[in-house]
């Protein structure tokens, strides 16, 4: 979602990609079956390992979490053991429930298979995995709750000899983000995209997207309906990878990058990247100059996109050079110059 770094990251092993998104069945695909499809014996077997697991994480105990790994990925074990290292904090008094189950059953595949996709349940959540070796495979998704940010953690385990389960593959990510769930955002986009703000709606959408790829498996079905709502308000005038956009402000012009959001400052931020010409950055060494140049862009910004004022906390802009920032500033709404607003609708949501 953001360039910030995340709180949590991708600790990745034997499984390089896990795509949750609704397609017409295949016939060549393994086979995949789903809590309500598996034996008690199995299901409270999968579940029993899940939880272990999970206990291992709270307690922060990262060896034996590695006694646990598929030998043929613990090389790799450094990435989840960061993982596991940064999130104990956040969970360790945490309540884990199992959301999903899934059996994946891959042994009939050729060797060296570059994507393997398992049809699921009904209505179809298809789990695609790259780079997938033979074998029978479990995907346990668990909520960690009663916390102050909830998680939630993917687990992969190996079935290996002995009628034993191994982790190959271990993902976790926030569920909520500013303290708003999927579902909030979700609404929120859609009532700014009715009063035609797509710049928040945009963004809104995105954020919503982000943390429903990360719920429950069975949501799947409904993220391609959002995955869809999002393209429909795409800006046009909105900066990406290799094309900037121009912002014009009092006979200025500024170079913006990049927009995103951003929650290093609790609340959530709207993420501003720009680069400026040599004017600007000869301005930038002095810091009244740098500043109000700085803020020149934020007033812009809410002059051109109104609803982004409701929408965010505050604004945070970068002037960037090269890898790094010639100045940055972050500011709360209330502490930008206003423009003139048209009256807030009282259905559009207030980020606070």
């Amino acid at each position: 979602m953001s360039k910030k770094t995340e709180i949590l990251r991708r600790a990745s092993l034997l499984l390089s990609s896990i795509a949750f998104v609704c397609f017409a069945a295949n016939v060549n695909a393994a086979t995949c079956s789903t809590q309500s499809q598996m034996n008690p014996g199995l299901r409270t077997g999968l579940t029993g390992e899940a939880h272990t697991i999970a206990a291992i994480v709270q307690s922060g105990d990262t060896q034996a979490l590695r006694a646990k790994i598929l030998p043929a990925i613990a090389s790799d074990f450094d990435g989840i053991a960061a993982s596991v290292t940064t999130l104990k904090p956040l969970v360790q008094t945490a309540t884990v429930t199992v959301d999903s189950l899934y059996l994946l059953d891959a042994s009939k595949d050729a060797p060296g298979a570059e994507r393997t996709q398992f049809f699921c349940g009904s209505p179809i959540v298809v789990l695609t995995f790259n780079g997938l070796p033979p074998g029978t495979y479990a995907l346990v998704i668990l909520h960690v709750t009663g916390v102050q940010k909830p998680q939630q953690i993917a687990i992969v385990l190996a079935s290996a000899p002995g009628n034993q389960w191994q982790l190959a593959g271990f993902y976790a990510k926030p569920m909520v983000e500013a303290d708003h769930d999927g579902l909030w955002y979700w609404v929120s986009a859609r009532k700014y995209a009715q009063v035609k703000e797509n710049w928040p709606a945009w963004l809104y959408y995105r954020i919503a997207e982000n943390l429903h790829s990360t719920q429950s498996i069975s949501s799947s079905p409904n993220l391609q309906k959002l995955q869809q709502e999002t393209e429909q308000v795409h800006p046009k005038d909105f900066p990406a990878d290799k094309k900037p956009v121009s912002l014009n402000t009092q006979g200025s012009s500024f170079n913006l990058s990049a927009i995103d959001t951003t929650t290093q400052f609790g609340g959530l931020d709207l993420d501003v990247h720009y680069i400026p010409d040599p004017a600007q950055t000869a301005q930038l060494r002095t810091p009244t100059l740098a500043r109000k140049q700085v803020t020149d862009v934020m007033t812009a910004l809410l002059v051109q996109h109104p609803g982004l004022r409701q929408a965010f906390h505050g604004m945070w802009v970068h002037a960037d050079q090269g890898d790094g920032s010639l100045f940055a500033l972050e500011l709360p709404m209330d502490q930008i110059a206003s423009a003139p607003q048209p009256q807030a609708s009282n259905n559009i949501p207030a980020h606070q």
